[in-house]
């Protein structure tokens, strides 16, 4: 089926997801044009809509997705994918800040370096990211999986929770509450089988698995130093 254009422009955003909205419940792949990098396009968009954004996306795009798959051709903004429950969402370049924020499902591919606090608050869901985490990557999530290519800024996995950070390069720092594990044969395979799947197969990655120290879960007046940090 050929797509149908969308075209952005100067146009209220408003009618332009209302246009979006329409071309999905009807069944139609979309080509959106003209993007300017506006904000907030295709938000909670229905399983089995397919758009592709030809250019650069403000921010929020994709957000609320609740199963639809989103091509962006360039760069996006912040918030990019926020609170998606389902769905596949790819960036072709950079990715601002906080990616996938609060994200419950699916799967947010980036394919550049992404901006400070990827995942954050993440609840389910994969992020994979081909360049560099930007500072704080995974900063309170509770579930899921970042997974880096190209390394990691300062205070990787922030208070993280029970959500993981996998690396493969070099990490700056880790953040408070944060340690490096020793990954099991069989969440390699399950990390390098979703990989796979976006054409990145490469059995050969010396993986740094991030996880919650834990000292977090439960307050101790002790430790409090801990708390401040955050």
């Amino acid at each position: 089926m050929s797509e149908v254009e969308v075209k952005v422009g100067e146009r209220s955003i408003r009618e332009i997801n209302e246009e979006i909205q329409e071309h999905a419940a009807n069944g139609l792949p979309m080509h959106i044009t003209d993007t300017l990098s506006r904000h907030n396009l295709g938000i909670g968009l229905p399983k089995g809509a397919k758009l592709r954004f030809d250019g650069s996306v403000g921010y929020y795009c994709g957000g609320l997705n609740n199963g639809a798959t989103i091509t962006v051709e360039r760069n996006s903004g912040w918030g990019t994918g926020e609170a998606q429950a389902a769905g596949d969402i790819t960036v072709g370049g950079y990715a601002g800040m906080s990616v996938g924020a609060a994200m419950l499902g699916g799967v947010i591919h980036v394919k550049g370096d992404c901006g400070p606090r990827c995942g954050v608050a993440m609840k389910g869901g994969d992020i994979i990211v081909e360049g560099k985490l930007g500072y704080q990557a995974g900063f309170m999530s509770h579930g899921g999986r970042i997974i880096a290519l190209g390394g990691a800024g300062e205070s990787c996995a922030d208070a993280l929770w029970e959500g993981e950070v996998w690396v493969a390069g070099p990490v700056e720092s880790l953040g408070v509450d944060a340690k490096i594990v020793e990954p099991e044969a069989a969440e390699i395979a399950s990390v390098e089988e979703l990989l796979a799947t976006r054409g990145l197969a490469d059995n050969n990655r010396e993986w740094r698995k991030i996880v919650s120290g834990q000292r977090l879960w439960y307050f101790e007046s002790r430790e409090a130093n801990a708390w401040l940090m955050i």
